[in-house]
């Protein structure tokens, strides 16, 4: 089975340039924080990974990074009518000065030793986890210490949407492989443009009928509820209408 076709990459490579580029120069933090690898508590974890953040409209914890750190959603952010040009994560809420530190942490902590442990005392078993409300995969150490997290913490579900198709491809290529219990989307590029060729994938309608199962949360008072269609491997396209 192909599960990235020349579709979602020439659209990529069109717009932002060829993606076997996208991961030479990724831009790391400035500092880096030690953390601690001995037993620590759920609370002191989550700290030490720069805390998690807490969707208002999920029945879960997520992890967040500062979107200006997205290898390719920040040139997909410069490109009239791409989904990352409506960022959500780029005003409101996410541009108080607190949340701007938060992220910026979780950034720092991102490549210290101990962040797999950290994540996974932090996470406790939780039923769900999502990867990034805001922000992206850094590159492939980022990308291996995800799966490291997933496979350590087997009754999670775990939902992984991204842009980095340059790197999940490489990573697959190179025999790479997803635990069962983490769902990975790749996220189509333009508002009311197709799915990209994957076989879990998620769009943005405006104008056009949504491709498969469309979000619920905008017709139940912006909350999840009870769909955990994004975690679902049964659905092969969630299709959000534009904020």
């Amino acid at each position: 089975m192909r599960l990235l076709g020349s579709g979602v990459f020439g659209c990529v490579d069109l717009l932002v340039g060829p993606t076997s580029f996208m991961y030479a120069s990724q831009p790391r933090p400035e500092k880096t924080m030690q953390l601690p690898t001995y037993n620590q508590t759920v609370k002191t974890a989550r700290e030490s990974v720069g805390g998690f953040s807490s969707p208002g409209k999920m029945p879960c914890h997520a992890i967040s990074l500062p979107i200006e750190f997205c290898n390719v959603g920040s040139k997909l952010a410069k490109i009239a009518g791409t989904i990352c040009s409506y960022c959500y994560a780029g005003g409101g809420f996410y541009m108080m000065p607190v949340v701007k530190k938060a992220l910026q942490r979780r950034l720092d902590a991102l490549y210290a030793p101990g962040w797999v442990d950290g994540m996974i005392r932090g996470i406790n078993g939780a039923k769900h986890f999502r990867w990034h409300d805001a922000g992206d995969l850094q590159g492939m150490v980022h990308l291996k210490n995800v799966v490291e997290v997933c496979e350590r913490t087997p009754e999670t579900s775990h939902w992984l949407p991204t842009h980095e198709t340059g790197l999940i491809a490489k990573y697959l290529r190179d025999g790479g492989t997803f635990p069962d219990n983490l769902l990975v989307r790749m996220s189509a590029v333009m508002v009311d443009g197709p799915a990209p060729t994957f076989p879990h994938t998620s769009t943005v309608h405006r104008d056009r009928d949504p491709i498969g199962q469309a979000c619920p949360a905008y017709t139940q008072g912006g909350q999840c509820l009870d769909c955990r269609a994004c975690w679902d491997k049964n659905v092969a396209n969630v299709s959000y209408p534009l904020h």
